[in-house]
């Protein structure tokens, strides 16, 4: 029987500032079986454009150096070009980010997403960045193959119940109309666990922010709130805590000075 090849990715973004409609979900298999999903929006944005509300809306959506991954004092943008080129990837022309925005005081992001793309428009990298709900962050640079398969060692301590050991295999769309990306942690031939997230764009227009603020009120803290109630389940259920190790930060990511609300993360890769 003739193998049926993965298609293709187009890596092409959707019209930014967007909004994506997303719903993720976490499956744990091993050692007890847990599964949940939850509903939510992520932001779309060009680091080189950022979006700017309306004055009575700036507090809900604002896009810091600080929230992420290098020089509080530097912008997005120089920061994961300069994380790219610390890791070998010295083209990147246009990064297009994937993240929770700052929602007043608040922002948490488990993953934020960078398409880093040459001046040609092809895809020269993806910065995969995770945070943990110590106030730690870590970043993977990525270089998928054409249908948007690629892994990486597990360096990174995000839940309580998990090593940092194992791989990741992952998988992703381009920033288009429709958006997946999925997220599987193998460790000693098995995958206890895999995040998967699906999303629909829609234009940030004024109206479409406001409605879905009114929808989805204080989103990221409500995904940090989520996930430590996943881990008291968890640790009710007495699935064994892995203590957690000293992080020193890769190249090109600084430590957070935003420390979120630390204390335990639920079940989180």
């Amino acid at each position: 029987m003739t193998a049926v090849r993965p298609a293709l990715v187009d890596w092409a973004s959707t019209t930014v500032p967007a909004l994506y409609d997303v719903r993720v979900g976490h499956t744990r298999s091993w050692p007890l079986r847990n599964r949940f999903e939850y509903g939510g929006y992520l932001w779309l944005v060009d680091l080189d454009d950022l979006p700017r509300l309306p004055r009575g809306l700036r507090w809900a959506a604002r896009f810091e150096a600080a929230d992420h991954l290098g020089d509080p004092a530097a912008s997005l943008k120089d920061n994961v070009v300069r994380f790219a080129t610390l890791h070998g990837v010295d083209d990147v022309a246009r990064v297009v980010m994937m993240a929770n925005a700052r929602n007043g005081p608040h922002v948490f992001n488990p993953l934020s997403t960078h398409w880093c793309y040459r001046a040609d428009g092809s895809l020269a990298c993806i910065v995969a960045e995770v945070h943990n709900t110590y106030g730690e962050r870590h970043a993977y640079l990525l270089d998928p193959d054409d249908a948007g398969r690629a892994q990486a060692e597990k360096d990174f301590y995000v839940s309580p119940f998990n090593t940092v050991d194992g791989r990741y295999l992952m998988r992703f769309s381009g920033p288009g109309e429709q958006l997946h990306v999925t997220m599987a942690l193998q460790v000693e031939g098995r995958t206890p666990f895999v995040a998967t997230l699906t999303g629909r764009a829609r234009s940030a227009t004024t109206g479409v922010v406001i409605r879905t603020l009114l929808r989805w009120p204080l989103m990221s803290l409500w995904v940090a709130v989520l996930i430590r109630w996943q881990g008291i389940r968890l640790w009710a259920r007495r699935l064994p805590v892995v203590p957690r190790p000293p992080h020193d930060p890769v190249a090109g990511v600084v430590a957070n000075t935003h420390d979120p609300l630390t204390s335990p993360n639920g079940d989180r890769p």
